[in-house]
């Protein structure tokens, strides 16, 4: 009689986490966070470079290789004159490294689920949407101690 169980394996911790996703706003943050997405298996140590990593966004951006998934952003096609210049541009971006303040903001927005941006984008969205993009306290509000008078 074998000892082996016949159950499925766990599936892999990237699908046991919810997604998370936040408003950018593209005129001031859309392309560091093309570039930070594009550097996280760079930053992991998975591969030297960006374009090593088979399902990046990367070659597509930089290099313009079709890949049916990848649309430009207006944003990125606004870049250069041409596509090739935009690429160059892009690619030259890559050169220096993200500020760690930024990479502190992009972390945080996509963690907690918050537009990133500066104050005046996140009012035209609380604004449009009706709703409070600040971080929320977890738990309850604190009772308030009512002084005896």
């Amino acid at each position: 009689m074998s000892n082996t169980s016949t159950r499925p394996t766990a599936a892999p911790a990237t699908y046991e986490s919810r997604h998370k996703a936040s408003l950018v706003d593209a005129e001031r943050h859309l392309l560091a966070c093309y570039r930070y997405i594009e550097l996280n298996p760079a930053r992991a140590g998975m591969v030297e470079h960006p374009a090593d990593y088979p399902w990046s966004s990367y070659r597509a951006n930089a290099y313009g290789e079709a890949e049916s998934i990848v649309t430009a952003h207006p944003r990125f096609i606004a870049l250069a004159k041409t596509a090739e210049a935009g690429r160059q541009a892009y690619r030259e971006s890559f050169r220096v490294d993200l500020s760690a303040e930024l990479l502190h903001q992009i972390r945080t927005a996509a963690s907690f689920a918050v537009p990133l941006g500066n104050d005046l984008s996140k009012e035209l969205v609380e604004r449009a949407l009706r709703w409070t993009t600040g971080r929320a306290t977890r738990g309850r509000p604190p009772v308030r101690k009512q002084r005896c008078q």
